[in-house]
């Protein structure tokens, strides 16, 4: 199992949620946890995902990740977990 960590963060809009689940399931991507929350009407989600059997590589995932992001007017980041768990464990 390979995990990543995914944030989502903006201005609540309809479809967030469609269209980051809609990528992730073309591109083999497993959502394995998933919480959201709107405050204030900002849009706060975060997800684990497995990505052992994703199309394509953690990279390109990332990236167009990031293009989608822009598109639908959001910040969307991807972390490895390994890499989130050391950030965190200071």
């Amino acid at each position: 199992m390979n995990k990543t960590i995914i944030t989502v963060v903006g201005k609540d809009t309809v479809g967030i949620i469609a269209k980051v689940c809609t990528y992730l399931a073309d591109s083999g991507v497993n959502v394995l946890d998933i919480s959201q929350t709107i405050v204030s009407g900002y849009f706060n989600m975060m997800m684990i995902v497995d990505t052992a059997d994703a199309a394509k590589n953690f990279a390109t995932i990332s990236d167009e990740l990031d293009q989608l992001g822009e598109s639908i007017g959001v910040v969307i980041k991807c972390q490895k977990e390994e890499i989130f768990q050391m950030m965190h464990r200071i």
